[in-house]
């Protein structure tokens, strides 16, 4: 049997709403700040809904060659630009490439570029021969493995907005057990188009607050009419202890459980007992061998639809018992909106570096929360205080439940 191993991440690069690089993406959460705004990548002005949170200045060509921006969909773009931002300063040195993994999802893959190909194809044209790859749902693993000559394991799991966190749990599990040296792990989303937007409108699942984007999300408040879309990437580097020891660089955090239930129920709805999300968190706490009290911070998926966050607040209640009122809880998606398949990932990394500041970020818009969403969401101001451990929740259409716990490393301990 082999030998299990601790895994830490090492690297963080993040694209998100809020900014371009960990940095300023961890700084503005914690200021409060909103990425939402009206829609700039496609004319929204006749749409239901018309605000987004877009990655604003975002230019290709401070991570790509002109010839890639060009037939790159958005969602390799990001993936590329996180990619770069977490590896590209020889974060990689002194591990075999052989034997490092890279398990990158997205939820939707390419939806640009299915638009542009069935448009193309309906108008009587030639649909372009780069369809297929720049719509294929792999296509950020497969960009990042070979930009970075990384030969391991190379796959993207596919559950929807819990995609990302499976990635990040898969790939640990493969360093814990010895199956890869290294994971590159992550994803990424583009989804800011008028099929997506028009369809996630349609199904009344969006807030339609135009007149006031930074205000839209308001995930746990009385008043939430739904999520804000938003796109972006992460992109991690896991590697055992051993690893990150020979090679003198700093485990950011530990990732130490992995929690994984089906709701096997509806389509697009959660399960309103929570029961099932509660369930992936006590199994990610007893991977991890943490008590539900050891929990300092709870990342909760917190949407901000009418169904999924008065069941989360249950499964919260369920799976920590008494603690539960008394463990800080944030929607990070209030700031950043919903990167579908990325948000996990970005998820993850903010655990990771609320561990290494020990800083909360907040629940911003929640002036008046719903009554049956009793925790305490840390609202509108950031709050400084340790945190030890973290957990994250990600939930998804299909009924896919994850969980993800992660604890300050030896080196970090007070």
């Amino acid at each position: 049997m082999r030998e299990r191993k601790r895994v830490g991440i090492t690297a963080i690069g993040l694209v998100t709403p809020l900014g371009i690089g960990s940095d300023v993406t961890w700084q503005r959460l914690t200021e409060g700040a909103s990425g939402v705004r009206r829609i700039t990548l496609f004319d929204a002005s006749a749409s239901r809904v018309q605000i987004a949170a877009e990655v604003a200045g975002f230019e290709p060509r401070r991570f790509l060659d002109f010839k890639d921006t060009q037939r790159l969909a958005r969602v390799g773009q990001l993936a590329v630009a996180a990619a770069e931002l977490a590896l590209g300063s020889d974060a990689l040195a002194g591990l075999d490439r052989e034997e490092v993994g890279t398990i990158v999802s997205s939820g939707l893959g390419g939806p640009d570029a299915i638009f542009s190909g069935v448009r193309a194809h309906l108008d009587g044209q030639a649909v372009s021969p780069l369809f297929i790859p720049m719509a294929m749902t792999n296509l950020a693993a497969s960009l990042i493995a070979h930009r970075f000559e990384l030969q391991g394991p190379s796959y993207s799991p596919v559950s929807a907005c819990a995609s990302s966190a499976d990635a990040i749990g898969q790939g640990y599990r493969l360093i814990r057990d010895g199956y890869a040296g290294a994971c590159v792990v992550g994803g990424a989303e583009g989804p800011i188009n008028p099929v997506v937007m028009s369809s996630f409108a349609s199904m009344r699942a969006l807030s339609r607050r135009n007149d006031e984007p930074e205000r839209a999300a308001r995930p746990f408040a009385a008043d939430r009419d739904g999520f804000v879309l938003g796109e972006g990437a992460c992109v991690l580097l896991l590697e055992s202890f051993e690893s990150a020891l020979r090679r003198g660089v700093r485990i950011r955090a530990e990732v130490c459980g992995y929690g994984q239930t089906s709701d096997a129920g509806h389509l697009t709805a959660p399960r309103p007992e929570g029961d099932r999300v509660a369930r992936a968190m006590t199994l990610a706490l007893g991977e991890a061998e943490v008590a539900p009290v050891d929990v300092d911070y709870v990342n909760a998926h917190g949407t901000g639809t009418l169904l999924s966050d008065p069941a989360e607040t249950r499964a919260i209640h369920l799976a920590l018992g008494e603690h539960a009122r008394r463990v800080a809880v944030s929607s990070t998606k209030s700031m950043l909106g919903h990167l579908l398949g990325a948000a996990g990932a970005v998820e993850t990394a903010i655990c990771a570096l609320s561990i290494e500041h020990g800083v909360v970020p907040p629940t911003i818009n929640l002036d008046t929360p719903d009554p049956v969403c009793d925790l305490d969401y840390v609202p509108n101001v950031s709050r400084r205080k340790p945190v030890n451990v973290a957990l994250t929740n990600s939930q998804a259409f299909g009924g896919h439940n994850v969980a993800l716990v992660l604890r300050r490393a030896p080196e970090q301990t007070h």
